[in-house]
């Protein structure tokens, strides 16, 4: 980049929780849920990182208009979201399933692919694209 910052390229699921894990408070990670989206370009090569919601012990809202704004606004060809569960438990929920099965629907009409949705705690993560529930 002309302004000397070095671009950063998603390579894998682990690439990308290892940034996301730089973007999240980790004192706040096992007590307060929260949805961030990883902006990317063509080329996976990031954007940005914005936070979409926070949440309680529970779990939080996430507005699907609200992602595909951002993701139109940064000009975004990709994007991998990621939550965490203060539980510390990373197998998704039935909600978790039906959001992103929502969210790939949506970004078929705009042409901004869903590339994968990351649950995060500190110590590790699950992914849907590999454990085969984004294809």
């Amino acid at each position: 980049k002309s302004n000397g910052e070095e671009e950063i390229k998603i390579t894998s699921s682990s690439s990308a929780y290892e940034l996301f894990l730089e973007y999240w408070d980790i004192n706040t990670i096992e007590l307060q849920e929260e949805f961030k989206v990883l902006l990317l370009s063509r080329s996976n090569t990031v954007l940005g990182i914005f936070c979409l919601s926070k949440g309680g012990i529970a779990g939080t809202v996430v507005d699907v208009k609200l992602l595909f704004v951002v993701a139109i606004k940064s000009k975004a060809s990709g994007f991998i979201l990621a939550h965490n569960h203060p539980s510390g438990n990373l197998k998704p929920s039935n909600n978790d399933i039906n959001l992103t099965k929502k969210i790939i629907e949506a970004s078929k009409f705009l042409d901004i692919d869903l590339i994968d949705h990351i649950i995060l705690n500190n110590k590790n993560y699950y992914s849907f694209i590999d454990e085969s529930l984004i294809k």
